[in-house]
């Protein structure tokens, strides 16, 4: 059977955006014909966690309702570089816990982060949802693969807008950040477009 997976933020025993993880959730049960869910709040509450800082809530389910979780220590990662993957076929409408194809894209690529190319467009990196730099404007892809929580929530506050990102016009955005449940939109924190290594007119796409 299928296991689905959701990532967490908790910080100074602090849950965050769990009423847009629980909707994701209810949604999958309810896209796969299961009735009910899983209570992620309840979850959390069970877990009776006192430590200070910065944790990924690891919740790994199943449409039986079998649950395992794992409360880990986090630091938001830099990335060295990055790498435009084209990939057609690739489909990541729920957040499955199997990774493989992702892993894979990543193992070919020249680069220790992937942006994912679909049919021309801009999608998400292997882990997170990605926004681009224009003037003084945040904007998301209107292509992702997932439609992650923060960026559900960026939207819904109106600090990101939603737009079509492709291969001909990237190079209209100067900068990019990575997005998803642990890493918040953060101006400091921000990769300069010549981060990836194959923009359009350096090399040739990697195409798996």
């Amino acid at each position: 059977m299928s296991q689905f997976i959701e990532s967490i933020k908790v910080e100074d025993q602090e849950i965050f955006l769990s009423e847009l993880h629980q909707k994701r959730v209810d949604q999958t049960f309810a896209h796969f014909g299961k009735e009910g869910s899983v209570d992620l709040a309840k979850i959390y509450k069970q877990l009776d966690h006192d430590g200070d800082g910065l944790f990924k809530l690891r919740v790994v389910y199943d449409l039986d309702k079998k649950v395992r979780t794992q409360m880990i220590p986090y630091a938001i990662p830099e990335i060295q570089d990055f790498q435009l993957v084209e990939n057609n076929g690739y489909d990541y409408s729920f957040k499955f816990e199997d990774r493989k194809e992702l892993e894979k894209m990543k193992m070919k690529s020249k680069a220790e982060e992937i942006i994912i190319i679909k049919n021309n467009h801009v999608t998400d990196t292997s882990y997170s949802n990605i926004l681009f730099l224009k003037g003084k404007e945040w904007y998301t892809p209107s292509t992702y693969l997932l439609n992650g929580v923060q960026r559900q929530y960026l939207l819904k506050q109106k600090k990101i807008k939603e737009t079509e990102i492709n291969i001909q016009n990237i190079k209209q955005f100067s900068h990019f950040q990575i997005i998803n449940a642990m890493n918040d939109f953060n101006k400091n924190f921000i990769y300069p477009l010549d981060k990836i290594i194959n923009l359009p007119g350096n090399e040739e796409y990697l195409d798996l």
